[in-house]
């Protein structure tokens, strides 16, 4: 199969401490964010906006691979952002940067509610609900709703919602919102039921975490099509984003891919992109504001929608 040009620009940073980090006022992370762009239109209004979140490969090591076939064929047929980097390592700081702007200071793959393992910054899920839209995290094996517990599939780290306060002092908003990823063929029935933003991390098998390449790929090709033959996707202005957590060591750009309605269909963009252009995507595209420096001041990737 054809493989992608990747135009890839190596972003690795240093493995940060693995011990646990009290949140710091500052992030230090705001100095890789790219400056938006003043001549770049806004991203268009956006119904739902689907994030799939993979784990550890960096771009070299999807984009054009065999192992990957299906990804691939959404990158040709979608839009891909061929310059996109991971915030830093290890996982936990880059969930979190991807949906409150920041890493709060966090350097580890700690646990929540543990101490100071939070992260207290404005975030997506409080940002939707002031506009009255809706949100939902899908973590497949998570035992329960909003379960902080690990097992040896799920993988609380890759779960960014249960480390917001403002998020899991609500129990019961937070079984609503924080749901296995089961619930997801339900949801997807109707657009009315598809919350405005879904965030999904499949399992450590499911991911490219523990098993190979080619398994997270099946999973795409078992998941995917429902997502986008969705009401959701079929009849309203609907974007799917597949990214990754970090890539290794050595390199920390990853790969980000467009795909629905709403994605450009050939678009190749080598613009430095990051997670935090992706929020800043989102912002834009659902109609809420930056949630703080690093998103305000990092470009939207408007130049891959149409």
């Amino acid at each position: 199969m054809a493989g992608v040009l990747l135009v890839t620009a190596l972003a690795g940073c240093a493995r940060s401490s693995d011990g646990s980090s009290a949140p710091a006022h500052g992030d230090a992370s705001a100095a890789r964010s790219p400056a938006a762009s003043t001549a770049t239109a806004g991203v268009p209004p956006l119904a739902h906006v689907v994030v799939i979140i993979e784990e550890n490969k960096p771009t070299q090591a999807i984009l054009g691979n065999p192992d990957a076939t299906y990804l691939n064929q959404l990158a040709n047929s979608g839009a891909v952002a061929t310059n996109y980097s991971a915030i830093t390592h290890p996982s936990l700081p880059n969930y979190l940067a991807l949906t409150s702007g920041t890493t709060a200071g966090i350097t580890s793959d700690c646990n929540p509610p543990g101490g100071r393992c939070v992260d207290r910054a404005p975030n997506i899920a409080q940002a939707l609900e002031r506009a009255g839209k809706s949100w939902k995290m899908y973590a497949e094996s998570m035992p329960s709703p909003c379960s902080t517990a690990n097992t040896s599939r799920y993988a609380v780290k890759h779960n960014p919602f249960l480390y917001f306060p403002s998020v899991t002092s609500d129990q019961a908003a937070c079984h609503r919102h924080d749901v296995p990823l089961t619930q997801l063929t339900h949801d997807l029935a109707a657009a009315s039921t598809t919350p405005s933003l879904a965030v999904i991390s499949p399992n450590l098998c499911n991911d490219m975490h523990d098993c190979s390449i080619a398994r997270g790929d099946a999973w795409l090709r078992r998941t995917v099509p429902a997502i986008l033959a969705s009401p959701a996707f079929r009849s309203q202005r609907s974007l799917l984003a597949i990214t990754f957590d970090e890539g290794n060591d050595l390199n920390n750009s990853v790969a980000c891919v467009f795909a629905g309605p709403v994605a450009r269909s050939g678009a190749r963009d080598s613009t430095a992109y990051n997670h935090y252009s992706l929020l800043r995507t989102i912002e834009e595209g659902l109609g809420v504001p930056p949630l703080g420096t690093n998103d305000r001041h990092a470009s939207s990737m408007a130049s891959m929608l149409r």
